[in-house]
């Protein structure tokens, strides 16, 4: 028996109906044809399996104490998911029969995981294919059938996929639990979560927020100036021209060139004002616009944010319904913006299922140019996943809802575009020597609107003044300034983000990265999050209470401002978490060792929980741990003061914090000498003891901290040990 085993039922039925009949289904499965040809169709739903819990690899790890992490499970497992098992147990029944199995999750990382780790988790013994499925039309489904490829070409993505499950595993549960546990120390309630895409998602939302609420606005001052032509045998009309920053007024400027001085200004300006000058650079040309790429699932998202304001969520919902349920558009989880170029001889067929399911496009479908072929079309630029498009269906399977429309219809016009003219614009630059200084006006404006008869604006140039077209001046030609003027500018906060300008970020991550090298390595992947994922992880940053909403914009909560507050540098921002995604793409790629990876990624936790809250790991050290007594109530640092009973420690936040300790507390009972020094969890004072191992330093709140320190020739060695 042929076993198909599809990512989710949609696909499985797609596939069925591709397959000889007679069909016959039976509780999650469709068993097809008859004989030698038979075979048996199967799906998951989702992930079947997920990694185990930490109480499953030690018990003591159901219960959160900063004494047990950080937590590495030495074998790794996974376990079914309690809402599939029904699922999960037709498959294991099914893959015991088995004399193939065709793996035909979707064709990207995790689809590839989903069904391997199934196969695996049952010990599958029979051989493995695989089929890539982009598109579930009738005519694809086939195609791909027809076209099985061994499982095992495909084994670097699933150990990408896999390297991924478990970074996760280990970064979310270990930095969770100690940044919520060290929260609780504080007096804080409820989880800090952390995860090594959502953290710096919100990361970028609280550093906008704080730049918008520390901005301060600044003057700054814009000079133009009228000129005209002397000769009257040339062009006379009049242009203005805006006037030139140069070295000359270096210290008069801001970081973009902005002129600050006013005096400085109307000083420019007064120097020109009636003044001859000639035409330095005269530029003038057509220029040709190719029409844009067909859209990924990220470009389609902020598209859809920016014109019909749509969540991330939302657009993938509706583009996973115009998919599956409707069969209207090609697999809408893609990276890519381009198309094999087999698809070309599709596209009659594509153009005519777009007027008949969009009839408000049937005038661009008939006006399409089907002889002309854009370079979307480029095999060597297709991996697993190609473009969303439309497929060839034309009707759906229902009525569509407005949401859908809207997204199919965008699909359809970025699809139409490849089969309209360039767009030409008509760009002119005149460039004036007037008294010392330059003077710029530039010029431009479609000629020929092509594919911009296509493109979706949210507003059609209402109300915006026309700019004249330039006069046709050639270079050396005298003009005279009619007169010049200064124009107060302020300067600009940036604007809180949106769904579209969030995923735009997350997507071209690299902008918001200050290291060179490291932005140059950046463009080159995927940025924060994956096409898939982006979504899901704006989604939990909400329900989490780390995210609100006012109106249009995303704002950080108080306590997304707190933990990122709290938080290392280089867990909050995105350098690192996108150096990952890198690394995963290695891996896929077969340049990187996923084990050396999880390997580096267990001392970088590591770092992190040795090291005092608040401070990156390349920041601590014993003897910056040891300067201060800390508040058993706030951590803040202590100061000796006097009492009626004595001296004593009080926190140095009183009145707003209260916290005491006697300063005998904070002294060490074991005759060594030294001056306190703190728990790096619970800054009670370390005790030195000595156990069947050998000599230790103990927290002296013990039991309610079991932290330890090894000992280092009768100083703390400050690198954490699991207490025994």
């Amino acid at each position: 028996m042929r076993l198909y085993i599809a990512e989710k039922p949609s696909l499985a039925r797609a596939i069925a109906a591709s397959l000889p009949g007679p069909h016959q289904k039976g509780q999650g499965w469709i068993r097809c044809g008859k004989g030698d040809s038979a075979a048996t169709v199967s799906w998951c739903i989702g992930h079947l399996l997920e990694p185990a819990e930490p109480g499953r690899y030690n018990p003591r790890w159901k219960k959160w104490h900063l004494e047990d992490l950080p937590m590495f499970p030495e074998k790794w497992e996974v376990m079914p998911k309690d809402s599939v098992r029904q699922q999960l147990k037709v498959l294991e029944s099914l893959i015991r029969q088995a004399d193939t199995v065709i793996h035909a999750g979707d064709p990207d990382r995790e689809g590839q995981l989903l069904v391997d780790e199934v196969i695996r988790y049952f010990g599958c013994e029979a051989p493995v294919q695989r089929v890539l499925i982009n598109d579930l039309t009738p005519a694809a489904v086939a195609r791909a059938i027809q076209s099985p490829r061994d499982n095992r070409e495909f084994r670097r993505l699933s150990h990408s996929a896999l390297a991924r499950q478990r970074a996760d595993w280990l970064y979310g549960i270990n930095l969770t639990r100690f940044y919520t546990l060290s929260y609780q120390h504080q007096g804080e309630q409820g989880v800090y979560s952390v995860g090594r895409v959502q953290t710096p998602v919100l990361g970028l939302v609280v550093e906008r927020d704080n730049t918008i609420a520390d901005f301060e606005p600044k003057p700054y001052y814009r000079i133009e100036a009228r000129f005209r032509a002397q000769d009257g045998e040339v062009d006379q009309r009049p242009f203005t021209a805006r006037w030139l920053p140069d070295d000359q007024f270096q210290d008069y400027l801001d970081d973009e060139n902005r002129l600050l001085d006013k005096a400085t200004a109307e000083q420019i300006a007064d120097s020109v004002s009636g003044r001859a000058g000639r035409i330095v650079e005269s530029q003038f040309r057509d220029r040709s616009e190719p029409p844009p790429l067909p859209l990924s699932l990220s470009a389609l998202q902020i598209e859809a944010g920016r014109l019909f304001r749509m969540g991330a969520k939302e657009v993938l919902d509706t583009a996973q319904a115009l998919y599956e349920r409707h069969q209207l558009i090609t697999y809408p989880r893609s990276d890519c913006r381009y198309l094999p170029e087999g698809h070309f001889e599709q596209r009659e067929q594509v153009i005519r299922s777009i007027s008949r399911v969009a009839p408000s496009l049937s005038e661009a479908c008939d006006a399409c140019d089907t002889q002309r072929k854009t370079k979307a079309w480029d095999d060597s630029n297709v991996d697993a996943h190609h473009a969303i498009i439309p497929t060839t269906r034309g009707t759906a399977n229902g009525k569509l809802s407005q949401a859908e429309e809207n997204v199919y219809g965008l699909i359809s016009r970025y699809y139409l575009m490849q089969f309209s003219a360039d767009a030409i614009h008509r760009e002119g630059r005149l460039t004036v020597q007037a008294a010392d200084h330059r003077f710029r006006a530039t010029e431009t404006a479609v000629f020929e609107a092509g594919w911009k008869t296509l493109e979706l604006r949210l507003r059609d140039g209402q109300g915006e003044k026309e700019k004249p077209p330039l006069p046709r001046l050639e270079k050396n030609e005298t003009v005279d300034c009619l007169d010049s003027s200064v124009v107060e500018r302020k300067t600009q906060p940036p604007q809180h983000f949106t769904d579209a300008t969030l995923l735009s970020a997350m997507t071209n991550i690299a902008r918001f990265v200050a290291d060179k090298e490291l932005r140059k390595t950046l463009r080159e992947t995927d940025g924060l999050g994956t096409e898939a994922t982006r979504a899901a992880i704006i989604d939990t940053l909400f329900k989490r209470e780390y995210l609100f909403r006012e109106s249009r914009h995303i704002r950080a909560t108080e306590k997304g401002r707190a933990l990122i507050a709290a938080l290392p540098e280089s867990v909050s921002k995105p350098d690192r978490t996108a150096v990952w995604e890198a690394t995963l793409e290695e891996i896929r790629r077969g340049e990187g060792d996923p084990r050396h990876f999880l390997e580096t990624l267990k001392q970088e936790i590591q770092g992190f929980i040795s090291a005092p809250s608040g401070k990156r790991p390349e920041e601590s050290s014993p003897e910056t741990a040891a300067d201060q007594i800390h508040c058993p109530k706030c951590r803040a640092p202590m100061t000796e003061r006097d009492g009626k009973f004595g001296r004593f420690y009080a926190c140095t936040r009183y009145p707003q914090c209260k916290g005491t300790r006697p300063i005998e507390d904070s002294a060490p009972a074991d005759g060594t000498g030294l001056k306190p020094i703190p728990c790096p969890h619970c800054f009670s004072p370390l005790v030195r003891r000595k156990g069947k191992k050998g000599w230790f330093w103990g927290c002296s709140n013990f039991p309610a901290c079991r932290q330890t320190v090894n000992d280092d020739n009768g100083k703390p060695a400050m690198q954490l040990r699991k207490s025994t």
